[in-house]
């Protein structure tokens, strides 16, 4: 379904009970709803924002239209989690109801100050030529979920950057509070404001300069940077638009990337020792990350599966989007693992040894050993004519191979049917978590992550081993 402009940005308050019921009702009729992944009630479900922790619990919300798989009139969804994986919704909502959000609430971030939660945001705003102003702006969330805004805008356009001007991250370095947004230069070239808060108070920013982080300046925007401290290691997280090919071997329509410092001089501002670009996910969908450093020390993150621009099979039924799983992220070697927080083993609920079977739930996960000098192939989501999600673990040739011309309802095509990982020639383990129509697939704990759609047939979910020595566990999950 096409939506016009004024039916993406007509006002929530005009949409009547029985629209919102029809929405809802063709929400329900798909067959590929997620069962432990966040997604949303109805319309379209992007960016993670204000992943944080506050008065006990941690705190998730999504971007989101509510109203069919578009992007139209933001708003943030809250939830909240005792554990990272059983994730509640409230009624708890950003709403684009101020002059400085007019045209919605984009994406940010938030922190635990005092007795409330600071959300620090994009306030979207057009004009009647529909000429844009992005605002960084600020609201705060107290313990029962009740949101008040600020009524000053916190940083105004620069005059050195376009409209693409976004994406706050606020995050406590060395006891001092920095917001770091991405944006365009005048030139079209992405880059990374810092701002620091004067006096730690949140009110009052002060420019501090663009982040240097060795950036090639081959993307033309640079959206949703994240900086978290690993080990004491500024690690930045961040989404290179238009990045050069020779830059970054990517075959999406955008990666999502990451570099590693060894140290952050907050002065200048600059990642010092950076090292070079990486992917952060080798599969067709991940986009968005947001990461965090938990009071506990531990770095965590959370990803959209999805990607701007793309049109998706649940399109139809008036949804499009989910979350990861939360990884928590460490460094070892010199390279960043994502793996799922410890908590995840608690949907386990049957384990058995692992080997073909003809028919599945669709959600489980699998915990595979292969041996090097292997190649091995099986598909997921099987049905009994050969046809599946292909995956081919080959370390003697250093690719693991994914492929999903032969599953379901293909979409997508434009940017190919088959994703690559480089790995070396070594044993390979594989945690793969197949929710339905959400493939993650983390190999060597988190070493490498692959992160995918598919939308299956209804007889597709069975698992056939096409060739290999593969052995290990299937656990269903709840």
């Amino acid at each position: 379904m096409t939506f016009s402009r004024d039916l993406r940005y007509r006002p929530y308050q005009d949409w009547t009970t029985e629209e919102k019921n029809k929405i809802k009702a063709n929400v329900n009729k798909s067959p590929w709803h997620a069962n432990y992944h966040i997604e949303p009630k109805s319309g379209l479900l992007n960016d993670p924002n204000g992943f944080s922790f506050f008065n006990g619990k941690f705190h998730l919300f999504y971007q989101n239209w509510p109203f069919g798989a578009a992007h139209g009139l933001k708003q943030w969804v809250h939830t909240e989690s005792d554990d990272l994986v059983h994730f509640t919704e409230t009624n708890t909502r950003l709403l684009p109801d101020n002059p400085n959000d007019s045209h919605g609430c984009y994406s940010g971030s938030a922190y635990e100050i005092g007795s409330k939660l600071f959300l620090f945001y994009t306030g979207n705003v057009r004009d009647e030529n529909w000429v844009r102003t992005p605002l960084q702006v600020g609201a705060w969330m107290d313990k029962e979920g009740n949101i008040s805004k600020m009524d000053t805008i916190l940083i105004n356009q620069p005059s050195d950057v376009t409209e693409h001007f976004r994406d706050p991250q606020i995050f406590s370095y060395q006891n001092q509070f920095y917001v770091i947004v991405g944006t365009q230069s005048l030139d079209k070239e992405g880059f990374i404001k810092v701002y620091k808060a004067e006096q730690n108070d949140v009110n009052n920013w002060t420019f501090i300069g663009n982040l240097d982080f060795d950036n090639k300046g081959h993307a033309y925007m640079i959206e949703c940077p994240n900086l978290v401290f690993i080990d004491n290691k500024p690690v930045l997280i961040y989404s290179p638009q238009g990045i050069s090919h020779d830059e970054l071997d990517y075959n999406n329509i955008y990666p999502n990337a990451y570099k590693i410092g060894q140290s952050f001089d907050t002065s200048i501002p600059k990642m010092n020792q950076v090292s070079s670009i990486q992917n952060l996910d080798y599969g067709f969908e991940a986009y968005a990350t947001q990461a965090f450093n938990a009071p506990d020390g531990r770095a965590l993150a959370v990803s959209w599966i999805g990607l701007p621009e793309i049109d998706y099979p649940t399109d139809r039924f008036d949804y499009q989007g989910a979350l990861s799983l939360v990884k928590e992220l460490t460094l070892k070697d010199g390279k960043l693992y994502q793996y799922p927080v410890d908590s995840i083993s608690t949907l386990r609920s049957k384990q058995q040894e692992f080997g073909p079977q003809e028919k599945t739930s669709n959600c489980y996960e699998l915990e595979l050993h292969i041996p090097k000098e292997e190649k091995s192939i099986l598909k997921l989501f099987a049905d009994n004519k050969g046809n599946g999600l292909s995956l081919t673990v080959d370390s003697s040739n250093g690719f693991i191979t994914l492929d999903r011309s032969q599953v379901g309802e293909v979409f997508g095509q434009e940017y190919g049917t088959i994703r690559k990982c480089p790995i070396e020639n070594k044993a390979i383990t594989l945690n793969i978590f197949v929710d339905n129509s959400i493939v993650e697939i983390f190999i060597n704990k988190g070493e490498k992550v692959m992160t995918s759609r598919v939308f299956p047939e209804q007889d597709q979910s069975g698992i056939s081993i096409i060739s290999g020595n593969i052995t290990g566990h299937y656990f269903e999950l709840n």
